[in-house]
């Protein structure tokens, strides 16, 4: 593989070693899960390391499989320190809305972080003219107001033997969408500045 392919996938092969670690010490998990009351306690490292830790070996499948088929779908798009910033803007900021306006007192998985890459991929698709983008973006919007109006799958929480932290999807998708928003405006305004 050539350099610009091995940037294009650090990313996601961080992030993939980061949770097969987390996995391989699953029995500490309480010591790194997000739990609302040792966050509010100064154990700030938990607004981060809850994303990597999950419920069971399923949900970890799902969430692996989620990330491999986004990488596929985005992984063009990728630069190693840009991902890098995507993935840590997206934690913080999920678990940041999940404290402020989510009722959660727990929460594990890394599935918030996937709508937001979904989000900003989607919208990397429509910038670069890939018809696509748009009906990606459109149909993660419309899943995540599905879940919000009708509550998620019940297979889905028996599969990973939790309740299915919808609103993580919301803030994941609001973090990827505002990711994408903030950097398109930086761009133009760079762009404005050379012009002046």
């Amino acid at each position: 593989m050539d350099r610009s392919t091995w940037q294009q996938l650090a990313g996601s092969l961080l992030i993939l070693l980061a949770i097969l670690i987390a996995y391989l010490f699953e029995q500490h998990v309480a010591s790194f899960d997000f739990y609302r009351s040792a966050i509010h306690g100064g154990e700030y490292w938990r607004l981060f390391t809850g994303h990597l830790f999950h419920t069971n070996g399923i949900h970890l499948l799902l969430n692996i499989s989620g990330l491999a088929l986004i990488t596929a779908l985005h992984r063009h798009f990728y630069r190693a320190f840009l991902y890098a910033t995507l993935i840590m803007f997206s934690m913080l900021f999920i678990s940041l809305y999940l404290l402020v306006f989510g009722d959660l007192s727990h929460y594990v998985g890394l599935s918030g972080v996937l709508h937001s890459l979904f989000a900003w991929g989607a919208l990397k698709d429509v910038v670069n003219n890939e018809k696509t983008g748009i009906f990606l973006f459109l149909g993660l919007w419309v899943k995540v107001m599905m879940e919000q109006t009708q509550g998620a799958s019940d297979h889905i929480a028996t599969l990973i033997d939790a309740s299915v932290a919808i609103d993580a999807h919301l803030a994941g998708a609001i973090a990827g969408t505002l990711f994408f928003a903030l950097g398109y405006f930086a761009h133009y305004l760079k762009k404005f500045n050379k012009r002046a």
